[in-house]
């Protein structure tokens, strides 16, 4: 039987299509995990290796990796090698190991019939539950080799430990188990069907889809309106990896950015543990040999200066500068570069209202799986030069260029929508005070007790053409409120009557 993808294919990295076989390397790039199997002196002919493919998990593949095991039930191992960034080394082993559990408060609904999704036991990540476990005959016996650069000795990557790992797998396998393995692949056949990748059903409202930002307290309630946003409003698009749902350049406003409980993020199927290491290491100049780049090598070796130390110095000299901007993007490579691009392409610093403010513009974005990472690691920079200038961290404002949220993942988005709680903001634009004088229906715009404007009309509706002519309101429930003061004034005008505002 031979290996066939029916995800992916064009990503695997493949070997011996008769393999029984199949290597994870999880966020490392396959090349580099396959040259270090290679170093161990493991068979890699394509007429006789023991391995089918090498591919990587990085979370989100989890569906498909497993559709592809199903429909190739000759890869009875799976070899686990790379460096575990995002828990799915876990949710892959935890999912043969101890299954899943229904989701019963979810209010998702999936097309055909299935109604509420799943989460693997022990871990936080949801999934459809149209693959389980007991579908497959013989589950794959799943080994751990290791983070093959985990250790550094004097600069260098130095994989002894992994490369003694995978000699010491493949030698035992290679003695007990690879002939019997290639003996009862011979007579297996693939199943009949395998279940196809869910669709959530959900509506696509019409909107701009380059006008929409969110202005907020804190990161977390920033990110769930995000997600709601995009849910809500975002386009369809094919893009050469597949479908996405897409706005572009939303503006995020955190007003004050702070770390967020871990219990609230735990609530949200977020790993407290995943997001602080994010935060703890946003800033590591150096690379990992299996990385192409990181933003903290960008921002502090790339390009032979250090921008941290560069912009607190520019600060530190004249705290109203406002040329303390960075860029992490190189035009010279990132252009004609075929893969890993930074999304994260600037960021820049100001002084306003006395705290130090941070604007920082992404290429691209994933709403999902790194948009609240990628702000705590902005934490990091702005904590990390406001400390060195003195300064108290103020707002962070995030421009996302392309923001988008895989289809397949519409699932687990709309579980983080349905977080959302409603919450009265008062309106930074003023408030307005309703009166009657005489013939006619007067409106203060006011702030702190202050009358900024007054307008007059006898309509609700001449008075609504003038604030919104001088867009003297922002906030939609307070619109929405003031159109009902207006309407209620309007109707005791013509009555006759006292108008007294709710």
């Amino acid at each position: 039987m031979e290996f066939k993808a029916l995800y992916f294919d064009d990503r695997l990295l493949k070997v011996n299509p008769h393999g029984v076989i199949g290597v994870v390397t999880l966020w490392s790039r396959p090349e580099y995990v396959m040259e270090r199997f290679r170093e161990a002196g493991v068979d890699l002919d394509p007429a006789t290796s023991p391995i089918a493919v090498f591919g990587t998990l990085y979370g989100n593949g989890l569906r498909e990796l497993l559709r592809n095991l199903l429909y190739n039930p000759q890869i009875q191992v799976l070899l686990i090698c790379g460096h575990d960034r995002s828990g799915s080394k876990q949710e892959l082993e935890n999912f043969f190991k101890n299954g899943l559990e229904l989701v019963s408060d979810s209010k998702i609904t999936y097309s055909g019939g299935l109604e509420k999704p799943y989460r693997i036991k022990g871990t936080r990540r949801l999934i459809d539950g149209l693959m389980q476990p007991e579908l497959f005959e013989k589950k794959p016996r799943i080994a751990w080799l290791g983070d093959p650069t985990t250790a550094i000795i004097a600069g260098k990557p130095d994989d002894t430990a992994v490369l003694s790992e995978i000699k010491g797998f493949f030698a035992n396998f290679e003695r007990f188990q690879r002939h019997s393995m290639e003996q009862s692949a011979k007579n297996m056949v693939r199943p009949s069907a395998v279940p196809p990748l869910p669709q959530v059903e959900t509506l696509y409202y019409p909107s701009n889809p380059r006008a929409h930002h969110v202005i907020k307290k804190g990161p977390l309630e920033a990110w769930l309106d995000l997600i709601h946003l995009i849910t809500r409003f975002g386009r369809r698009v094919t893009l050469a990896k597949g479908q996405r749902i897409e706005l572009q350049n939303i503006k995020v406003v955190v007003e004050e950015p702070q770390k967020i409980d871990p219990e609230a993020l735990a609530s949200l199927n977020l790993d407290p543990e995943k997001i602080g290491k994010y935060f703890s290491g946003f800033l590591e100049a150096d690379l990992r040999p299996d990385e192409t780049y990181t933003y903290g090598n960008r921002l502090r070796k790339y390009f032979r200066l250090d921008a941290v130390e560069i912009l607190s110095e520019r600060l530190r000299q004249d705290p109203e500068d406002r040329k303390a901007y960075f860029t992490l993007w190189d035009n010279t490579r990132d252009l004609t570069a075929r893969e890993s691009r930074p999304c994260l392409v600037s960021v820049f610093f100001r002084t306003f209202a006395d705290k130090l403010t941070l604007t920082a513009t992404f290429r691209t974005h994933n709403a999902m799986d790194a948009w609240l990472l990628n702000f705590y690691g902005l934490m990091a920079l702005q904590q990390e030069v406001a400390g060195r200038v003195g300064m108290t961290p103020g707002a962070i404002t995030v421009f996302s260029h392309s923001i988008s949220i895989d289809p397949k993942e519409l699932d687990r988005a709309l579980t983080v929508v349905g977080k959302r709680k409603w919450k009265m903001h008062l309106d930074p634009m003023g408030y307005f005070r309703v009166t009657l004088d005489g013939g006619e229906i007067i409106v203060e715009h006011r702030t702190e007790d202050v009358t900024l404007k007054e307008y007059r009309g006898r309509t609700a509706v001449s008075l609504q053409h003038q604030i919104a002519r001088d867009v003297a309101i922002s906030d939609i429930n307070h619109a929405m409120y003031l159109g009902r003061q207006l309407a209620r004034a309007e109707t005791a005008l013509k009555e006759g009557r006292e108008f007294v505002q709710d």
